[in-house]
């Protein structure tokens, strides 16, 4: 079995709708992301000798790092004449909770991934863990044959 880890941080803002208490509110956090992927053995390209580049995995954070996390529903952030489209990131979801943060960062982490070694059978074990304070983290998981 073959490990790869990656990890990355961003400064990102959200809101919860909905919530009663102080999350409601926009706020923000340095996020701090870690992925761990497993193959019984990496694809490579024959050119490099090299199978997944950590950078495209920590590009992943690195796309969110200064934006403002939202749901689909948060219509204010949505408005293109209130807010410039490029810094506005929607999550999926009813809100950009932690959890739903992490569900984004792995789904693109599966497309990272089929871009790479595209039909090649390859079973893959992908785990995304997003630290949103400094003590409270939330990790998830998913195989995937690519």
């Amino acid at each position: 079995m073959e490990t790869l880890r990656a990890h990355g941080k961003f400064h990102a803002a959200h809101r919860q709708l909905h919530y009663q208490g102080k999350c409601a509110y926009v706020h923000g956090h340095t996020w701090r992301g870690t992925f761990v992927v497993r193959a019984d053995r990496f694809p490579r390209d024959p050119q490099l000798d090299m199978s997944v580049d950590f950078g495209a995995l920590k590009d992943i954070f690195s796309a969110l790092d200064h934006k403002m996390l939202i749901s689909k529903n948060d219509l204010q952030f949505l408005d293109p004449a209130l807010f410039c489209p490029e810094g506005v990131v929607v999550m999926p979801g009813e809100n950009p909770s932690v959890e739903n943060v992490a569900l984004y960062c792995l789904d693109e982490a599966v497309a990272v991934l089929k871009g790479l070694f595209p039909g090649q059978g390859v079973q893959y074990y992908i785990e995304v863990t997003i630290q949103e304070t400094d003590n409270n983290f939330y990790s998830l998981d998913r195989t995937v044959v690519i």
